[in-house]
């Protein structure tokens, strides 16, 4: 039996990167998984393919707050109450703050950080009627230390942390846990577009001396989303290699 049997899980962002790595790790210890994708449909439906009946994929902007309603009420219509939630999606928008303009802001704030409360609140209700359940959100290393030319993205990951330790005091007692994973530098798209001179630069800062894998995300949240940590509420747990 999987760690993740009989347990139904909504991951965001899903079709790519650590959120195609989520999905094929979930569905592995034997959950049901949603999905959401916004414009990769190619990506998702090869997914769905690839992992079989236990897999649906949902177009869905996790920035709007009406479409992230109507995508819980989906979820729980054709899977069941929700178990797990793992807010993954999210954008970049990089620039210093002199040349930031105020779309760039809003951009990164409404899709990484104005989307974890658009999932979070209709989902609460569904893992209540489940007897409790699992917020993973994902966060980053930079949401922690900062990052020149980021500014947006590091208030946006900061912001998840102090809001799924808010999360976390509220819920406890309803037996639904908030926890947060921040990764390091995870070999994905993102990471391939970095100058090579850039990527050396970060290397000699890792203690481990590698960037991480999508799937090493992955084993965290399976951890988060697992009866293994029935008493871990409120944590952020970085996965960078030590870099913090």
């Amino acid at each position: 039996m999987g760690l993740l049997e009989g347990k139904i899980a909504l991951i965001t962002g899903g079709s790519r990167g650590i959120g195609a790595a989520l999905v094929r790790a979930f569905a592995a210890e034997g959950a049901k998984v949603a999905f959401t994708y916004r414009s990769s449909a190619g990506p998702a439906e090869e997914l769905v393919a690839e992992l079989g009946e236990h897999v649906r994929a949902y177009q869905s902007d996790a920035s709007d707050t009406a479409a992230a309603e109507e995508l819980i009420k989906a979820v729980t219509a054709d899977l069941g109450n929700i178990n797990v939630l793992i807010n993954n999606a999210g954008v970049t928008r990089d620039t210093l703050m002199l040349r930031m303009s105020e779309d760039q802001w809003d951009t990164v704030i409404d899709n990484n950080l104005k989307s974890v409360f658009n999932l979070t609140k209709p989902a609460l209700r569904p893992m209540m009627k489940a007897g409790g359940g699992s917020i993973i959100n994902m966060s980053s290393i930079v949401g922690v230390t900062g990052q020149a030319g980021q500014a947006n993205y590091a208030a946006s990951k900061a912001g998840i942390i102090g809001f799924s330790k808010s999360i976390a005091k509220e819920m406890g007692r309803r037996k639904i846990r908030c926890n947060v994973v921040a990764p390091g530098f995870i070999v994905t798209d993102m990471t391939d577009e970095l100058p090579e001179d850039l990527k050396q630069s970060y290397l000699s800062n890792i203690p481990l001396n590698r960037l991480g894998e999508p799937e090493e995300i992955a084993k965290a949240c399976i951890f988060l989303a697992s009866d293994m940590s029935s008493y871990v509420n409120g944590q952020v747990l970085g996965v960078d290699g030590g870099l913090s």
